[in-house]
């Protein structure tokens, strides 16, 4: 991996290329098309997006990646109201991914996360790739998915703690910050900003 890469925190005038990264990053991966590039738009201006944790990576000056994390909470089983982070969308242009540079941006952003005190990061995303960044699956940690049916696979339901044992002796459900979900219609009126790209039912996807 070429090691001339920079990363720091993402300024308003990287907005549309930012938003064309990801983009071009999830384009027919998890359904026809994709809605990442608007969700990121819109959690820019949520009050629980963190503005010290949205980072961007060039390498030989060029915008290669981004991430991007929430304040959430866990509704704990004791009643108690736990802070945590979420994550994402997390994207590395297509062209560079598998190549490591997804590890190093999601490393450095865990880093940054834990020296400002934050706790713990809870999201949704592959345990083949975030395990090896210290993730493990939420269950492990007593903690529950909002909305998921008991016995239902939460394999996708990942946990990280920041600050060790700051998990420790807490129960309950995670939330996931209301910013992440967006109409569809708003979706396809914010994609006609963009060069036309045709969505395509793929074999893996998630969503129709």
């Amino acid at each position: 991996m070429n090691n001339d890469t920079i990363i720091r925190l993402e300024k308003p005038e990287e907005y549309r290329e930012v938003e064309n990264l990801v983009r071009e990053s999830f384009w027919n991966v998890y359904r026809p098309g994709c809605s990442e590039h608007y969700v990121i738009h819109v959690l820019r201006d949520d009050p629980a997006f963190v503005p010290e944790l949205d980072f961007v990576m060039y390498r030989d000056g060029h915008l290669i990646g981004q991430n991007m994390f929430m304040r959430t909470v866990i509704e704990a089983d004791d009643g108690r109201e736990i802070p945590i982070l979420t994550m994402g969308p997390i994207g590395i242009t297509p062209e560079l991914k598998r190549k490591g540079y997804g590890k190093k941006l999601l490393d450095y952003s865990l880093e940054r996360a834990a020296e400002l005190g934050f706790g713990a990061v809870l999201f949704e995303g592959n345990i083949g790739f975030y395990g090896k960044c210290g993730f493990d699956y939420a269950r492990k940690f007593g903690i529950r998915y909002h909305d998921l049916p008991e016995g239902a696979d939460d394999s996708f339901f990942l946990c990280r703690e920041l600050i060790s044992g700051y998990l420790d002796g807490v129960t309950g459900i995670y939330q996931t910050p209301p910013g992440y979900y967006v109409d569809d219609a708003d979706v396809e009126a914010f994609d006609r900003n963009f060069p036309p790209k045709e969505k395509l039912k793929l074999p893996g996807q998630i969503f129709g």
